[in-house]
């Protein structure tokens, strides 16, 4: 598998994960988020575009450390932003992922441990 192949097939199940995963959470069909609608997404009272300012800057890591130190899984829109979160993440550059010490493979698995923790572990399966 040529680079630029593993990168297309890593964005394409993280694309795939986070719709299973804000799928099932949410209990219906997800194509795409609306910009206007995931203004209302936050953790813990702090808006999601607090988080991706944060992976803007370049502290993937920090936004994804105080995103898991947060979220109530029990909670079905803090689920989705950290859904959404990983999603935003892995459409990152290559360059910018490595330069910030992140890769996808990191963001599938963080994907995979919110359906873990969430409750929804047979959701990785499908």
């Amino acid at each position: 598998m040529q680079y630029s192949d593993e990168k297309d097939y890593l964005m394409r199940m993280i694309k795939e994960a986070a719709r299973v995963i804000f799928s099932v959470v949410l209990g219906k069909g997800y194509t795409q988020v609306e910009p206007e609608k995931e203004g209302k997404y936050e953790v813990s009272g702090r808006k999601l575009d607090s988080y991706r300012d944060m992976v803007d800057q370049g502290n993937i890591n920090e936004a994804e450390n105080l995103l898991l130190e947060e979220i109530d899984y029990k909670n079905k829109d803090e689920v989705a932003a950290a859904v959404l979160l990983y999603q935003y993440i892995g459409e990152k550059e290559d360059a910018f992922l490595k330069a910030n010490g992140y890769s996808r493979e990191e963001a599938l698995e963080g994907l995979k441990q919110l359906a873990q923790e969430a409750g929804y572990p047979g959701v990785w399966d499908a």
